[in-house]
């Protein structure tokens, strides 16, 4: 069964069809009263029974909605992400597992053929094809070590979802700083920078005291027993001497990408004469 066949319903509004199509549709008598307010409704608010899609999100946030995968079931997040297709070019999930992935495979088929990118280490999943970003610059994505490339991998999905560049940067950590410092002319060219690290978490505060851009650190959950889950990293992050960083949750890559392109977006200064 497609996407389609499992999620089409005859009483939400069509993807096609906006507020100006449903009020002309009243107005020629091709819909009651009670019709058309169902589908205005389902333009910005869709009922499924187990959850209600934010098809609003893009006009609000400037990024339409993404589906946290964790405690779905694969059907519920088939027929989450079909009604999603029906509006976007592009759906992103995270924290999905192979049961998921699996599901998502056999539904994306026949007329619904999209391509599916799986982030294997994260958990994400990128149905669709996502629309580039124009002028967007890369944002880098930096990692002190190949252990936290899961959280880099969910990160750099995020941000080619949203219609961002990446432009990674991996295992230059503090215990070989030299690795770092011969990448800062790269560094020094982005707009905002997503900077990723576990143990004691001190990547971050490095790069902030060398780069004009915004650091968006993200702790991550590796370490020795002291590392406390990510927590000494996160508490590192929290009180960084170099003013220009900030951070988000242990692990959520998703979540420091998410606001790099928010801030990645082109100005109206870099709009065409």
């Amino acid at each position: 069964m497609t996407l389609s066949e499992k999620t089409t319903n005859k009483t939400q509004a069509s993807p096609e069809q906006t507020a100006q199509t449903v009020l002309e549709a009243l107005r020629d008598g091709a819909l009651s009263v009670e019709e058309a307010q169902q589908r205005l409704a389902a333009l910005h608010a869709e009922s499924l029974g187990f959850a209600t899609l934010d098809h609003g999100r893009r006009d609000r946030c400037g990024a339409p909605e993404v589906v946290y995968a964790a405690g779905k079931t694969p059907d519920q997040l088939v027929q989450i992400v079909g009604r999603l297709l029906d509006r976007e070019p592009a759906v992103l999930i995270t924290r999905a597992t192979p049961e998921h992935v699996d599901a998502l495979r056999q539904a994306v088929g026949g007329s619904d053929q999209r391509p599916i990118e799986v982030g294997p280490r994260s958990g994400a999943v990128i149905v669709g094809a996502p629309a580039p970003v124009p002028k967007a610059p890369p944002i880098p994505i930096v990692t002190a070590g190949s252990s936290d490339e899961p959280v880099a991998e969910e990160a750099a999905m995020t941000c080619r979802a949203m219609g961002h560049p990446v432009h990674r940067m991996n295992d230059v950590g503090v215990a070989g700083l030299h690795r770092l410092l011969h990448r800062l002319d790269e560094l020094r060219r982005a707009r905002v920078i997503v900077c990723i690290a576990g143990m004691e978490g001190a990547l971050p505060s490095v790069v902030g005291g060398l780069v004009a851009a915004p650091v968006i650190a993200v702790p991550t959950s590796v370490g020795y027993g002291v590392n406390l889950g990510g927590l000494s990293a996160l508490l590192g992050m929290l009180t960084s001497c170099a003013s220009g960083v900030v951070a988000v949750n242990i692990d959520n890559g998703f979540g420091a990408a998410f606001t790099a392109c928010l801030i990645n977006r082109p100005r109206s200064s870099d709009a065409p004469d």
